[in-house]
């Protein structure tokens, strides 16, 4: 979420700390500033605080408990818009699970032109483009408190008795829409519309973009504005279905509350007819599923201090949720708190203790020592498969540890994080095939050219009858145990070297042999080949030697690699070339 620091500013008498300041708050105890450039920063709002927090009111709040500075005033807890009866427009919802809310207003008489000054400085501040008054006011309020909305050209839509007709409904199997950008979709039932429904016309993609069908242009005069709450599953499975992300989609599949719609309503229309003049006729409020009242959250200050391991008090633990807005009852030391209806995150006792912790600051938590654990951990299995890897390491093997994820199996998840691979591994065989691939691929970088990957694994495998430990191994190992409890096995510790960094690049392998005269160290020949080949060598080894008449034959295999850019063959040859004329002028005959 990018914001500007001058925007946040608009919400507070007290001038705020510099930008520095600032970012080290939000850090702390909310969230991490992704990028901070001049008025603008760039925050990492969590999936749970998406709901309030994609917006400059959800900021402003949160810094206002953090530094605790009082806001100005708070929009979510003015007086909602008043609805009154309508005839000029309808509102139909085939599915309330899918569009919990819809208002819909006819404001009539307006001038769409550019928009003031200040508000496009305002949405340019943070990255949005200015379009024009009416479309800037329809932004800058979803990114003001959260609330995506949009402006409909009413003279584009067709009227039955003098009313316009706004219908929700799922798309048509194979219905197409062109959007604002001019992209034309062809669409499926899984996605949801809004519709001019006396004509059943799409005009824009619930909860996503909108249609050119009722597109605003400078002859616009009367409009149809959209202030609604959609289902966040079915935005989001269309957006991905659609490969079309915007900013309203991005806070509809965070299910923001159905709540926040009226106070969209109320400050679109309010900014409308200030900057583009015209009159409000009417608002209509289509509202099938109301959300049930919410009745609290308790936690006590035992499970706050248990949780975090601090010793706050009662005082210290009311007073964030006073900063907060949360409006604690305190009943000795339990708080019951009712959260607004923007903080859709608060459900569980937790949550509150989480608020407690990240407000003082997790760093007023003191740092305790854990209790020693009790009794003797039952080690047995653990030692007995360690005892296995210490063997097959001692036969040169290397181990490798390999995702459980599979194309088929006997166990199907129900939510995989890859649906190439839906299934749970029945054997290690297929990953051990796809490991020696890319083992003997690599083989050059690693391994001297007379040596050959050796991989083992052991790992769970999943069946309809269960799991279990299975060990494999790239070649078959006489005498190999199975696993079996071992309490009395020590396990070998084996000292690694230091980390270096690889290359993401192809590398290139060479060959090259020579005659030398007898007594010759192959260790000067190294020496030679490595000073003329220079920095792209990654790796040399003798894997050749023999004596023939008085002189001896050596064989090395060169590895080179850039750790910047692919290599070509010929840029390797010229290198090969300089190895070989050196080779030559120090009397070597090069075969």
């Amino acid at each position: 979420m990018k914001i500007s620091l001058k925007w946040l500013q608009t919400y507070f008498d007290a001038p705020l700390p510099d930008a520095a300041a600032i970012a080290d708050a939000y850090t702390f105890h909310a969230f991490e500033i992704e990028e901070s450039e001049g008025d603008m920063m760039d925050m990492k709002v969590l999936p749970n605080r998406a709901a309030d927090c994609l917006s400059h009111r959800g900021l402003a709040k949160e810094l206002s408990a953090i530094l605790d500075i009082p806001l100005k005033s708070d929009p979510l807890r003015d007086p909602q818009y008043k609805v009154e009866p309508c005839t000029a427009l309808s509102v139909s919802i085939e599915d309330p699970e899918k569009c919990s809310r819809y208002m819909g207003a006819v404001v009539k008489g307006v001038k769409v032109g550019p928009s003031p000054a200040w508000l496009k400085e305002a949405i340019e501040a943070v990255g949005q483009r200015s379009i024009n008054n009416v479309v800037d006011a329809t932004n800058y309020v979803m990114l003001n408190i959260g609330q995506p909305l949009h402006a409909f050209d009413a003279g584009k839509l067709t009227q039955e008795g003098g009313a316009y007709a706004v219908g929700v409904r799922s798309a048509k199997a194979g219905e197409h829409i062109t959007t604002l950008t001019g992209d034309e979709y062809e669409l499926s039932p899984s996605i949801q519309l809004i519709t001019d429904a006396n004509a059943d016309a799409p005009i824009a993609l619930a909860g996503i973009k909108g249609g050119q069908a009722a597109e605003l242009t400078e002859a616009t005069t009367d409009l149809v504005v959209e202030s609604a709450n959609f289902d966040g599953t079915t935005t989001r499975r269309a957006a991905q279905a659609l490969k079309l992300f915007t900013d309203a989609s991005t806070r509809f599949q965070n299910r923001p509350s159905p709540e926040l719609a009226a106070y969209g309503m109320r400050d679109v229309l309010a900014l409308i007819t200030s900057i583009a003049g015209g009159e409000v006729v009417c608002v209509v409020d289509e509202y099938p599923a109301r959300p049930a009242p919410n009745s609290g959250v308790s936690v006590s200050l035992a499970k706050i201090n248990g949780v975090l391991g601090s010793d706050f008090n009662t005082k210290e633990a009311e007073d964030v949720f006073k900063r907060l807005g949360l409006g604690a009852s305190v009943d000795g030391d339990s708080f019951t708190v009712t959260p607004p209806f923007e903080r859709t995150d608060l459900t569980i006792p937790e949550d509150l203790v989480e608020e407690v912790g990240r407000i003082i600051g997790y760093d007023n938590v003191p740092a305790t020592e854990l209790p020693p654990a009790e009794g003797t951990p039952d080690q047995a299995r653990y030692r007995g498969i360690e005892k296995i890897k210490d063997a097959l390491v001692a036969e040169g093997f290397t181990e490798i540890s390999t995702q459980s994820f599979a194309k088929k199996g006997e166990v199907v998840l129900a939510n995989p994080l890859d649906k190439a691979k839906p299934a749970l591994r029945t054997s290690l065989d297929e990953n051990m095939k796809e490991a020696m691939e890319k083992a003997k691929y690599v083989a050059p970088l690693v391994l001297a050219p007379n040596q050959k990957p050796k991989l083992f694994e052991i790992g769970t495998v999943f069946t309809k009858d269960g799991e279990h430990l299975e060990v494999k191994t790239s070649e078959p190992v006489p005498g190999l145990s199975e696993i079996k409890d071992e309490p009395d096995y020590v396990p070998k510790q084996y000292e690694l070297g230091s980390y270096k960094p690889f290359s993401v690049y192809p590398f290139i392998v060479r060959d090259i042999a020579l005659w030398v005269p007898g007594g010759t160290e192959s260790t000067g020949v190294e020496e030679m080949i490595r000073t003329n080949a220079g920095e792209l060598l990654m790796r040399l080894d003798q894997f050749d030697r023999f004596e023939k008449e008085g002189r001896i034959s050596l064989a090395f295999r060169l590895v080179f690699q850039s750790v910047e850019r692919t290599l070509t063959d010929e840029e390797v040859n010229g290198i090969m070339e300089r190895v070989s004329e050196a080779l030559k002028k120090a009397g070597f005959e090069v075969r």
